[in-house]
């Protein structure tokens, strides 16, 4: 039989410590109103153009 991955749990300590490591460093955390994203748009659509052979 062949063993499955096993995937990382990420516990709740384990996330705490991460984000006190990262604003201890100089991060900082920017809070996101509902309903919006937190990403920033481009300035203008892009087209993309696909050539079929």
């Amino acid at each position: 039989m062949s063993k499955k991955a096993e995937k990382a749990t990420l516990t709740t300590a384990m996330i705490e410590e991460q984000t006190a490591a990262f604003l201890k460093s100089g991060g900082s955390v920017e809070y996101v109103g509902k309903g919006k994203s937190g990403q920033f748009s481009s300035p203008g659509l892009k087209q993309v153009n696909q050539t079929v052979r």
